[in-house]
């Protein structure tokens, strides 16, 4: 509306019969006011279409009802791995529920990160969430020398800028999980169990692999084969492990696209799943597994809630009137038994 006719808190206040401070109170989510003249408040808000200015409202809240969500990826990639969306659905649904908005950033190279610290330190959010994060990611010391609440997605990897920093984090038990994969393959009384690992930049990536060789202690290192989390790229790992050992009998890829792509290629070149060949993912992402032939056995990890829990960590330290605290949360994993294996 135009300013001219837009309604003011001065008006609020006389419909509801109150002062400017009390109407003003109410409006910010203040505290200290009887609920009987809040509702009076709120119903003049209504009455009025009174929307309040977000300048204003920042001078009085020392809040700016907006999180930046910093991904340490290419576009490219945000807009094709279906994890990304899972998590920020999270991400969104969360915010919006704390009446906050989600501001995305991305992480393209690395003259990036002076811009995303300028954004940063010019007062325009109250926190970030950020993850998707690789060895030697400067996101942790920037965040740190802006002074801007963080929580991170996964945990990051402890070497690099910022690796003394102790930084509170969502991630699930990637290890665990791994673990749980590589167990339930060798149960079957599959004998050459071979791992499409994630990259090893990242410690989702690493945990798995660590994941995979606590079962096979004593494995064969040329049945682990490089991925970059990527169809295409659990594609190719798959091709040279089956030119190494043709008479592999079980993959364990580090996430459910590098599984679809193995899976591709195990059928390319005539081997039956499970009969031949059994294959377990990681994620259990539906828009993935609900497309893989036969369906794929995979670890779940709740990604959604992830993202969910990211935002619950970082609104509580703001709530508190200080950053988040360095405790951080480990989801449970859970294998996810279908046809693949």
């Amino acid at each position: 509306m135009p300013d001219r006719i837009r309604p003011t808190l001065e008006a609020v206040a006389a419909r509801a019969g109150v002062s400017r401070a009390t109407a003003s109170r109410v409006v910010n989510g203040g505290a200290g006011v009887r609920e009987r003249l809040v509702e009076r408040v709120r119903l003049a808000v209504d009455e009025l279409g009174y929307v309040p200015n977000h300048a204003a409202r920042t001078l009085v809240t020392r809040r700016n009802g907006a999180v930046a969500v910093i991904i340490a990826e290419p576009e490219i990639r945000i807009f094709s791995d279906p994890f990304f969306s899972l998590q920020l659905r999270g991400i969104s649904r969360e915010l919006t529920a704390n009446d906050s908005q989600l501001v995305l950033l991305m992480v393209e190279g690395s003259g990036d990160y002076d811009r995303i610290a300028r954004y940063l330190a010019g007062g325009h959010v109250d926190g970030a969430l950020a993850f998707s994060l690789h060895t030697q990611d400067q996101l942790p010391a920037v965040t740190h020398k802006v002074g801007i609440p963080t929580v991170f997605g996964g945990r990051p990897v402890r070497t690099g800028a910022g690796a003394e920093l102790a930084v509170p984090y969502v991630d699930c038990d990637n290890r665990g999980g791994a673990r749980d994969a590589v167990r339930h393959l060798a149960g079957l009384g599959r004998q050459r169990i071979a791992h499409i690992a994630g990259p090893q930049d990242q410690t989702s990536g690493i945990d798995r692999l660590d994941g995979y060789r606590d079962v096979l202690a004593d494995g064969d290192p040329t049945l682990i084969a490089q991925g970059a989390f990527t169809a295409d790229s659990g594609a190719r790992a798959m091709a040279e492990l089956l030119d190494r050992h043709p008479d592999l009998d079980a993959v364990f890829a580090g996430n459910d696209l590098m599984a679809k792509g193995a899976l591709r290629v195990l059928q390319e070149r005539g081997r039956r799943i499970p009969e031949d060949v059994a294959v377990v993912g990681f994620d259990d992402m539906a828009s993935v597994v609900e497309t893989t032939t036969p369906l794929l056995t995979t670890v779940r990890q709740d990604i959604e809630e992830m993202g969910r829990l990211m935002v619950r960590l970082l609104i509580s330290g703001l709530d508190r009137g200080e950053g988040p605290t360095p405790d951080s949360v480990i989801m449970e994993t859970e294998l996810v038994r279908r046809a693949s294996a």
